[in-house]
């Protein structure tokens, strides 16, 4: 919480207060605590069945007769509900001249710093946020804060070191006119999570705040304390991430869901160095009215709500790393990706595309993100998962690569080694590929993924398949304009391929390729590639069955059963069986053959489009076509000679032709040729 000085005034009259503008953060005036008149203990009366312990039911707006016996039964109710915390009078405080109003976004609570300067009290001289209370719903939240206490107090340790310490509260007479509720909870700096990001330098003024000693870095198994910048980060963000997620865990094992995890409701505390999640005055029960917890309605509860939580933590982790995201119009977009049902594992290709090459954050987050074979972009994707049921848990977190240092020993997943060989074929093929050693490699990558293909079967390829996809590399034949001189030069774009499924009852598929290029005009083409752009669309229907694709041995004499341009099953054989595969490959050697969806080919349909002058001349036309048909892989411009998928998951594809070359795709979700 920013809390800003106001003067040196530090009374506030409750009753002075007008809210005007929602939003407002700061008060330009000096406030003042009224005198509260101290309720005599006297003539308590309990009433037995007024109000319950739960504070989501509210007395009724409408009983104005009763208006007085509510507030009086309210404060009896406050009474015995609260007796485990100490009840404060304001003349144990001395009110410090900061102040912040609307923290949040709410503009019905108004924080202070005060001093405790009762001697008595085991809390003398210590600071603590006095926190006002206005309506009836922040009302609510103050006195949720104080219930969940009551439910954790047997864990005092644990809770003080992940939440917010609630020392007690501060209880108006019933006849004072604001009707306000003051909450007593411990200091723990005066800076959010979200005002720590919006910092310049907050990197090293984190640093500094925490002390980070070599203990600390031990724990998150770094070998150094320096180093640059973008493993500072990264080492920072993983001891604040893994805090975070040891204080979550820490209320879902006691039935609790936080409900309002965002970044202005997390704190760091420079005392014991611990995150803090905030007041829990949102806390809601897993078992709704003590119901048995075993019951099938509160398991799905239960699993809704840490679902919904973890989402928040994936949001909280996103704007931790990618600092872009602070800004609301980028984050719109992010969220908005994720409204839509796109499936987050897609994440790197949107974020690519909003924040390019030139984000004024140098692409720290990227970087940090595609570290360890793109573990942090696997960890994001779970905790954005688009079903609740997907989503990671926060014990799984902490044993995420993304979160463990690198001299920790984590035992990785068959999910997390397939999605390291998908990031690492994908990062390869973003740059250009000169070398045969880069070219052996990525198609290394490509038949390693085939044998570990997680939806071999035709009806996992039926609900993956549908969409648009991008094509990121062939193993074939490469052909470019600085290898000849072509009567026409053609600069290729982008490659997509579009599926569409079309019967639901039926494996029929359509599939149209969309190739956008310029057509280059002139001798000046090295320095000037505007050109004049054309467009070639590929369409061709297809069924989808079972079937296999076969490993052939490659034969001394004859070369006409080898199988693929390179020939190198045997090789990649002796790989999978050494000691580094054996453990990760679901099978003890070799295969033979393995599952493939089998795509039949119907018939083709071929247009193409030209901008002035070029579709005026027929002879032009056919010479961008045929150079069109040599840089482009003969697959994408005859669908019919794609014979075979050999893997699909929710971002990757792969398909093979009937040379044996692979057709490497990622999903895409922008269309780049269109917003050019």
């Amino acid at each position: 919480m920013a809390l800003c000085r106001t003067g040196p005034y530090p009374i506030m009259e409750s009753n002075s207060l007008a809210y005007s503008h929602r939003n407002l953060f700061v008060l330009p005036v000096p406030l003042h605590f009224a005198r509260h008149r101290q309720s005599s203990n006297e003539g308590k009366r309990k009433h037995k069945g007024v109000c319950s312990s739960s504070l989501h039911g509210a007395a009724s707006p409408s009983s104005m007769e009763s208006h007085e016996e509510d507030l009086s039964a309210f404060s009896v109710c406050l009474e015995e509900e609260t007796d485990h915390v100490v009840r404060f009078k304001m003349s144990d405080f001395k009110v410090l001249d900061h102040v912040s109003i609307g923290l949040g976004g709410r503009a019905d609570e108004v924080v202070f710093e005060g001093e405790v300067k009762d001697s008595g009290s085991p809390l003398y001289n210590t600071r603590v946020i006095l926190r006002q209370l206005y309506s009836t719903q922040a009302q609510r939240r103050g006195k949720r804060a104080i219930e969940v206490l009551k439910k954790l107090v047997r864990r005092k340790l644990l809770y003080h070191s992940y939440s917010m310490q609630v020392l007690g509260y501060i209880s108006l007479p019933a006849s004072d006119d604001s009707g306000s509720f003051i909450l007593v909870h411990g200091y723990h700096g005066s800076f959010s999570l979200r005002h720590w990001l919006q910092q310049s330098d907050w990197l090293q003024t984190l640093e500094a705040t925490l002390a980070l000693d070599e203990e600390s870095v031990r724990k998150v198994g770094e070998d150094t304390t320096g180093g640059p910048a973008i493993s500072r980060q990264l080492r920072l963000i993983r001891m604040l991430m893994r805090d975070l997620l040891i204080g979550v865990n820490y209320l879902h094992s006691h039935g609790l869901a936080h409900t309002e995890l965002r970044l202005e409701n997390v704190h760091i505390s420079p005392i014991d160095r611990h995150i803090k999640v905030g007041i829990l005055g949102n806390a809601a029960d897993f078992c709704e009215d003590g119901s048995n917890s075993g019951s099938m309605e509160n398991m799905d509860r239960r699993q809704m709500m840490i679902a919904f939580d973890m989402r928040c933590v994936g949001f909280i982790m996103a704007k931790m790393v990618m600092g872009e995201l602070m800004d609301p119009l980028i984050f719109a977009k992010f969220k908005s990706f994720l409204t839509k049902g796109n499936d987050p594992s897609c994440l790197r290709q949107l974020m690519l595309e909003i924040l390019g090459r030139n984000s004024p954050y140098g692409n720290a987050g990227l970087q940090m993100l595609d570290r360890n074979w793109g573990a942090g972009w696997h960890l994001l994707s779970l905790l954005l998962a688009t079903k609740p049921s997907e989503r990671i848990s926060c014990l799984d977190a902490l044993r995420h690569p993304f979160l463990c240092g690198p001299r920790w020993r984590v035992v990785p997943s068959m999910d997390i080694i397939r999605w390291g060989l998908g990031c690492t074929a994908m990062r390869i093929s973003e740059e250009y590929i000169y070398r045969q050693p880069q070219r052996s490699r990525l198609a290394h990558f490509i038949d390693l993924l085939e044998m570990l293909n997680p939806n071999p079967k035709p009806k996992n390829w039926l609900e993956l398949l549908p969409g648009k996809w991008r094509l990121l590399y062939c193993t074939g034949k490469h052909v470019g304009l600085t290898l000849r001189q072509p009567t026409v030069r053609v600069l290729v774009g982008d490659l997509h391929l579009t599926v569409k499924r079309e019967s639901m009852l039926k494996s029929n598929l359509s599939f149209v390729t969309d190739i956008g290029f310029r057509v280059m005009i002139g001798q000046d083409w090295p320095h000037d590639k505007a050109g004049k752009r054309g467009r070639v669309q590929v369409s061709s229907s297809f069924t989808l069955r079972a079937g296999r694709r076969l490993y052939l041995k490659q034969d001394n004499i004859s070369e006409k059963l080898s199988f693929g341009p390179s020939g190198n099953e045997e090789a990649l054989a002796q790989k999978f069986t050494s000691k580094k595969w054996r453990k990760i490959t679901p099978f003890k050697e070799f295969p033979s053959s393995l599952p493939a969806a089998k795509l039949a080919s119907g018939d083709l349909d071929v247009t193409m489009n030209l901008d002035d002058p070029l579709n005026q001349n027929i002879d032009t036309a056919k010479n961008v076509l045929q150079e069109l048909r040599t840089q482009i892989p003969p697959e994408l411009f005859d669908l019919s000679k794609v014979v075979c998928g050999t893997y699909v998951d929710s971002r990757l594809l792969i398909l093979r032709g009937v040379n044996g070359s692979a057709l490497l795709f990622t999903r895409s979700f922008v269309d780049t040729d269109s917003s050019s």
